[in-house]
């Protein structure tokens, strides 16, 4: 282990998780890593997902796709926030998709295409419902550009995203669809028809398979959480296994009298005479400053923070009768099997979603991975 945190990474986990999405959806599997793959690893985990029989990889930024062919894997890769400026000719170059939301975008990708002689591959990204990326008020003028300019790209892909496909039943799910296979049908009018068209999300990869496709991208459900903890219901509900493990070392173990305040600010006073266990993590590392009834689990039990997060530490109440020792590991967040906080109660904890816990935990913890095990290997 590192010498004072880490992360552990299960890639079986992974595997498991895709053949789980697999199984369920019938449909080709894009893979998202954006944000270093959840904060899990972008090459180790691409390389699982790939084994796993991921079709796609997405990632959010240019950076990350040239990242990945540098890593040598040459399945196909979507990158959909390159924005105006970007160097979209070694996108082309590189056998790299992007997403066009703009024609300010389009226009670029087309300079890059003709400079390299070679047409760019493109997905075209459509607003319809979210409000955020994508044609909304552009897309007629946007299809009378691309009718006369259709041969200087590829188009391989129309994709839009859900708003709130965690919330099953919500009608905007239905409008978004039906916005979807309308602005389809416009781009079937003006004779093109791409080869593929991803909507589903996890949430949606999930719980509607009307919004399949011939594709669905699939984030947090394949690193083993729930897109949301109370409309779709737990990972394991959803027969997921969290793959990300957080671990920490115990600093200093010192015995404390009642009424002792503990940390900035002196938010916290000792409830009884007990053991305070000082943790070399803190919100630098990405554990939450405002987090509250969380902590970590040593010796099959839970000891909760007290008082205000550090940027390096943060201290917890183990007990007066606690065996904890300095120098051993703890766990801060795990699959939840055992008894342990998980990426969901840091979540509700600090106010916010299992996504944002694990892609914080910053890159001076390092990160571990164990390998995926076949079946015959068991």
């Amino acid at each position: 282990m590192g010498n004072r945190a880490q992360v552990e990474v299960d890639l079986s986990a992974i595997s498991h998780n895709l053949h789980r999405l697999l199984e369920r959806t019938g449909v080709n599997i894009m893979a998202v890593v954006k944000a270093d793959a959840y904060g899990h690893g972008l090459v180790p985990i691409s390389r699982a997902a790939v084994t796993a029989g991921a079709s796609w990889l997405g990632v959010a930024l240019l950076e990350e796709a040239l990242a990945l062919r540098s890593a040598e894997i040459t399945i196909p890769i979507l990158a959909w926030l390159v924005p105006p400026g970007s160097n979209y000719q070694s996108a082309i170059a590189g056998d790299i998709d992007v997403a066009v939301p703009s024609i300010a975008i389009f226009q670029e990708v087309c300079v890059a295409s003709r400079h390299l002689n070679k047409r760019a591959r493109i997905h075209i990204e459509v607003d319809t419902g979210m409000t955020r990326g994508g044609f909304l008020y552009e897309w007629q003028s946007f299809l009378e550009l691309l009718a006369i300019s259709k041969d200087e790209v590829e188009v391989v892909g129309l994709f839009s995203h859900f708003a709130r496909a965690d919330e099953p039943g919500e009608l905007q799910n239905s409008l978004q669809l039906k916005r979807f296979m309308e602005m389809s049908d416009d781009l079937n009018e003006i004779g093109i028809e791409p080869a593929i068209h991803h909507l589903a999300n996890s949430a949606a990869s999930l719980v509607d398979a009307s919004s399949h496709f011939d594709m669905v991208r699939t984030g947090i459900a394949m690193y083993g959480l729930t897109p949301d903890l109370e409309h779709l219901g737990s990972s394991e509900e959803l027969g997921l296994k969290p793959a990300m493990t957080l671990r920490a070392k115990i600093h200093i173990v010192k015995d404390v009298l009642s009424d002792t305040p503990v940390g900035y600010g002196a938010t916290a006073l000792t409830q009884r005479d007990t053991k305070l266990g000082v943790i070399a993590m803190g919100y630098a590392d990405g554990i939450p400053r405002i987090a509250k009834n969380v902590g970590v689990f040593h010796d099959g039990r839970r000891a909760p923070l007290i008082g205000r997060v550090s940027m390096d530490q943060f201290v917890v109440d183990l007990g007066a009768d606690s065996t904890a020792e300095a120098g051993e590991w703890v766990t801060v967040f795990g699959p939840g099997s055992e008894g342990e906080y998980t990426a969901d109660d840091w979540g509700r904890a600090s106010q916010s979603i299992n996504y944002e816990v694990v892609t914080r935990i910053g890159p001076r913890v390092p990160r571990v991975y164990k390998p995926i095990v076949r079946v015959e290997d068991q």
